[in-house]
């Protein structure tokens, strides 16, 4: 499981990394968490070398300003040339949020913040061609197209949300909001479309984020709700859901396990357990979500039913 860096400090360090991952392992040591650490000026070849080291598996880059807790974000990727070569070497992942800031001298904004990223994807790719990347949480065909037309070494993430949600979803619905948006229904198919082609090097990333209630169900003048979607609870149930609905639900074992394992070079072991599914007729999200006061948080979909739910984990990976 790939944990982002975006905290508030950010982790830009080994020791910070390794402090959040055994934080992490206190809460469910079953889980192996892969760390990354946060693109930014104080990031040096020596850290990476040492991050890589220590089984630190990659490094997230955010542009500045475009999503939760990035205002530390790059704004250039020239600088970085040192740090991606050490990336390269050293056999570390980099992780891209797609999308540059909104800004009205180039008539960029969340809808075409995406398409306007991609040229820096290239020419990242063209530079540093055994540099493996993911493009995250992609939302556009654009986005899919140029992942499909670049090498190996290139591949991208695709959320449970963005498989359902268009531009009209998330327009006054602040549950549905969130960074990047939904785009058109065509691109929504793209997404759609290349799931159910079972291109290896597209895979799921939940970009999950469990926003408080109150700063997702309000906003102010001064203040917007918050951007992101919850979907940890019923992830896997929810992908086969929507998998189904498109005629993809032979591909889901690779979409949500072996095309990332696959990239990211973690074998499947003797010791991994496996996720079993059934059907389940008319099962609801519960819409009063989990936890209280600060603490509470409601999930996407909450309200609506899923085809389908989680029955045990086994030992057995064989099958």
């Amino acid at each position: 499981m790939s944990w982002h860096p975006n905290l508030k400090p950010p982790i830009t360090n080994t020791e910070q990394a390794l402090l959040y991952r055994a934080q992490l392992q206190a809460i469910d040591p079953a889980v192996e968490y892969l760390m990354t650490l946060y693109l930014c000026p104080e990031l040096t070849p020596e850290e990476v070398r040492k991050a890589a080291r220590a089984g630190i598996v990659g490094v997230k880059s955010y542009p500045r300003g475009v999503t939760t807790n990035s205002e530390g974000g790059i704004e250039s990727y020239d600088a970085y040339d040192a740090v991606f070569a050490a990336m390269e070497e050293a056999g570390m992942v980099l992780n891209l949020h797609g999308e540059v800031p909104s800004a009205a001298a180039t008539n960029t904004c969340v809808l075409n913040a995406e398409p306007a990223f991609l040229p820096h994807l290239r020419k990242l790719h063209a530079k540093f061609p055994k540099l493996r990347i993911v493009l995250e949480h992609a939302t556009t065909r654009a986005a899919v197209e140029c992942v499909k037309s670049l090498g190996d070494t290139v591949a991208c993430t695709i959320t449970a949300h963005h498989l359902a949600l268009t531009v009209d979803d998330w327009a006054g619905q602040a549950w549905h909001f969130c960074k990047p948006v939904a785009k058109y229904p065509d691109d929504r198919t793209a997404l759609q479309e290349v799931v159910r082609e079972g291109h290896p090097r597209f895979f799921l990333g939940s970009d999950s984020a469990p926003h408080p209630f109150e700063t997702k169900a309000t906003s102010t003048p001064t203040q917007p709700c918050a951007a992101g979607v919850y979907t940890s609870p019923i992830l896997l149930p929810l992908v086969a859901h929507l998998l189904e609905s498109f005629g993809a639900l032979d591909k889901l074992e690779g979409f949500v396990s072996k095309h990332g394992r696959a990239f990211y070079r973690r074998p499947v072991s003797e010791s991994d357990k496996r996720a079993v599914l059934r059907r389940a007729s008319s099962k609801v999200v519960g819409i009063e979500g989990y936890g209280a006061g600060q603490t509470h948080v409601v999930p996407f979909w909450a309200g609506k039913t899923i085809g389908w739910e989680m029955v045990e984990e086994k030992e057995d990976v064989s099958g």
